[in-house]
């Protein structure tokens, strides 16, 4: 149970009354959370037949009190709390991604304390959430990495430990930078980025493979679930 949830169930008992004295007066977190909900279903644009598009970058603006309040408590795990949810809500909504969806926070120096603005944009990036209704195509394929799953929404995805990578996985098996997947006009090409315990392609290790429906990759001990839709044209 994320901090948002027990915040809705009792602020006093979230961790040890921190929170609670935090946010006794100014912004609250789940405020936050449903404006954010807000900028989704307000900005949500048809692009075409059971697509349809939100913002995945938001930046939130508060008064110096509140970013205050907000950076002592840890501003990265409330951005990262927050964006779990937009992406819960994108889902529930048959909304689609673009990119990463990620929150931040900024200081509005003339802002009243308790108030606050949501600021969203749409940004194309290497990878986007898959939510509910995500159809994978050649364009766009789709990968599980442990029963989280990914839109490819760009021509060339890093996946490794290190931060730099698009894709991070918690495996101290996988390096920093170690596998790459690249889309291309003749198929989705997988390749080893020089990492210490290879790729592994439906089991044989490979320092490249194009990748066909349904194939499985292994990093380290992590196990990749690639989609591409099957025999699909690759419009959206």
């Amino acid at each position: 149970m994320g901090f948002l949830d027990k915040f809705e169930n009792g602020v006093e008992r979230v961790v040890n009354n921190a929170f609670a004295r935090a946010f006794r007066s100014e912004v609250k977190p789940i405020e936050l959370a449903d404006a954010l909900r807000r900028e989704l279903d307000d900005r949500a644009a048809v692009v075409g037949r059971d697509r349809t598009v939100v913002p995945n970058e938001f930046t939130i603006e508060l008064s110096t009190p509140d970013y205050d309040q907000v950076e002592a408590w840890g501003a990265e795990a409330l951005a990262e709390e927050l964006a779990a949810n937009v992406t819960e809500h994108a889902s529930g909504q048959h909304y689609a991604f673009v990119g990463p969806v990620t929150v931040s926070f900024s200081e509005n120096t003339e802002q009243d304390a308790g108030r606050f603005a949501v600021h969203s944009a749409t940004v194309r990036g290497a990878v986007a959430p898959a939510t509910s209704n995500a159809a994978p195509s050649p364009r766009h394929p789709l990968i599980d990495i442990d029963g989280q799953r990914y839109i490819l929404t760009g021509p060339v995805t890093v996946i490794g430990r290190g931060s730099e990578a698009d894709i991070i996985v918690d495996d101290p098996g996988v390096s920093r930078r170690h596998l790459e997947i690249r889309v291309t006009p003749d198929g989705v090409v997988a390749s080893d980025m020089g990492s210490t315990n290879g790729v592994f392609v439906e089991g044989h290790q490979v320092p490249a493979a194009t990748l066909l429906d349904g194939n499985t990759l292994t990093i380290g001990r992590t196990r990749i679930l690639f989609w591409t839709g099957g025999d699909t044209d690759g419009d959206e």
